[in-house]
Parts: C-alpha cells; structure tokens; sequence
C-alpha cells in the first residue's frame, strides 16, 4: 500500500520533466480511491524538479534491499 510521504520509483520516463523509470520521488497526496498520487521528484540537494500526478500502475514502492544512483537531470 503506498501512503504520503512514501518514498516511490518511477516505472516509466517522465520526459517533460527530464525523469527517467528508476527515479524515486516522495507522495505528497493521495487522491480519494487510491488509484492516483501526488509525487514530489527532488535534486539531491532539495531543489523540487516537478510535482507530477501519477497512477498506481506509473510507480511502485521502493524495497528495503535498492541502492540509490546519481545522474545529472536533463530537461527535454
């Protein structure tokens, strides 16, 4: 079950915001049903890229047992 203030992944590129399946993001909202969320995807250092409205099947938990990577964003 994914609750605010989860940390979530992206399961598929978010071009206009330069994200990529693999990014983790934070839910801010859960809408009524909880088929959608309110995801903040963040710099390293706090900086907010997007607040994107996402459907259950866009994002999954993210497991105890993943390593977080580095990449630069790259806009499209």
């Amino acid at each position: 079950m994914i609750k605010e203030h989860d940390c979530v992944v992206l399961k598929a590129d978010l071009a206009d915001a330069g994200l990529e399946a693999g990014d983790v993001g934070t839910v801010v909202h859960v809408h009524a049903g909880k088929k959608a969320f309110e995801v903040e995807f963040m710099t390293s250092l706090g900086r907010t890229i997007t607040i994107a409205t996402l459907y259950r099947t866009q994002i999954r938990p993210l497991s105890k047992s993943e390593v977080f990577h580095v990449r630069e964003l790259t806009k499209a």
